[in-house]
């Protein structure tokens, strides 16, 4: 049942505040948008809300439906922001998001939106990539995508925010149809608390799941904080296409102490549409930034450090590392006999005389800490069992990058 609001009580031009405000970056949405509106009117919040909309220049519809709606919003006590511009091209997620944010006045921010590069119906973005290799976080970003929130979606992430004033808090997500990125959507609902969040280590401990290529471990579609933690942390990135505006606010997040929390219910439809992909976030964009998180993170504190895989990838962060971070590797493991018998790898690139030879045992002859450059859930368990044999603790013996 839609809870009566007063209008007024949201107004930032009566000079009140809204308690929770939704940032609603709009490009060429239109599609979309009724199903978008529809949830937001259904919210069974009992505080005062507002939307904020920034259009990115488009040109479809989406303003016209956007119009439409504000007299609706508004009649049920939803107070409705519009800003934009229309210039000849979008200027980008990030600015948009960030202009949403301006111009709103709620203590707290509630994200309708989607990762970098997806052509979606919240975040409305009219860029896309190609899958590259492996990643489940390469994986979303190539797909189109709407989002619909479930009516009791700002009440529940309110309560928890409430509880955690210095983290961005989540929620699990359904996917439609079920099977679309089934891995990736795994993923995201199934981590643990303890999983969600990686910290800078005062006892030796760091947990993980942060390196991964999946991305932030609440996804942004799901965001919800406080206006305080996120202008403490600071602004979107707003270089435009290319940029993972996303990954970075998170990894900024992380640094400046921020938790992760997620609401264990599903309270986003995320919705998949087969739609073309073009090249905009780069993998190596996505890649290079990983590696230079985990040498800030990790490998700082480590003395030395073994990679597990001796394959592509485990060779690729070999030679993706820094000189400093590169000395620190003194094995590859693997359980491949034929890669374990050639006995070393050679870094046929570097400088050094003589050339850097890395020796390659077997994971059981191998000493942690290790970084783990092999794909979870892709093994029928193989992985996962010879990791368990060991019983290392994650953060202090492993982390995982893959």
């Amino acid at each position: 049942m839609q809870v009566s609001r007063d209008p007024a009580a949201v107004s930032p031009r009566g000079g009140r505040r809204a308690h929770v405000s939704i940032i609603l970056p709009v490009y060429n949405a239109e599609r979309w948008l009724d199903e978008c509106l529809e949830s937001v009117l259904q919210q069974d919040f009992d505080g005062s809300m507002e939307l904020s909309v920034f259009n990115d220049a488009s040109k479809d519809k989406s303003m016209s439906i956007i119009e439409k709606w504000k007299v609706t919003l508004e009649d049920s006590g939803i107070f409705v922001v519009i800003g934009g511009h229309d210039s000849p091209s979008p200027r980008g997620v990030g600015y948009s998001k960030n202009q949403a944010i301006a111009q709103s006045s709620g203590a707290y921010l509630c994200f309708l939106d989607s990762q970098e590069g997806l052509l979606c119906g919240l975040a409305c973005r009219s860029w896309t990539w190609a899958p590259c290799g492996d990643s489940l976080y390469a994986e979303s970003l190539s797909l189109a995508q709407d989002d619909v929130m479930a009516p009791q979606r700002v009440r529940l992430q309110h309560e928890a925010a409430l509880g955690h004033p210095q983290s961005i808090i989540g929620c699990q997500v359904r996917r439609d149809p079920p099977d679309s990125t089934e891995r990736y959507t795994r993923w995201v609902n199934q981590l643990s608390s303890d999983q969600l969040l990686t910290q800078v280590p005062r006892a030796g401990s760091c947990l993980t799941e942060v390196f991964t290529s999946n991305g932030p471990t609440v996804i942004m579609p799901t965001w919800f904080c406080s206006r305080a933690w996120f202008s403490h942390v600071g602004l979107f990135d707003e270089g435009g296409q290319g940029v993972p505006e996303d990954l970075l606010f998170f990894y900024q997040h992380l640094r400046k102490g921020g938790g992760v929390f997620r609401v264990d219910q599903s309270l986003l439809l995320y919705r998949y549409h087969p739609l073309a992909a073009t090249h905009s976030v780069l993998e190596a964009t996505i890649w290079s930034l990983r590696v230079h998180f985990l040498e800030e993170r990790v490998l700082a504190r480590w003395t030395v450090f073994t990679i597990w895989n001796a394959g592509r990838q485990g060779r690729r962060l070999y030679r993706s590392l820094g000189a400093a971070s590169r000395s620190k590797v003194v094995a590859f493991c693997d359980v491949d006999e034929n890669k374990i018998q050639k006995g070393f790898y050679c870094y046929e690139d570097s400088e050094e005389r003589p050339k850097p030879r890395v020796p390659i045992l077997h994971f059981r002859a191998a000493r942690p800490p290790f970084v783990l450059c092999v794909k979870l859930d892709l093994t029928g368990g193989a992985f996962e069992d010879n990791l368990g044999s060991l019983h290392l603790q994650e953060g202090r013996d492993f982390v995982h990058f893959s």
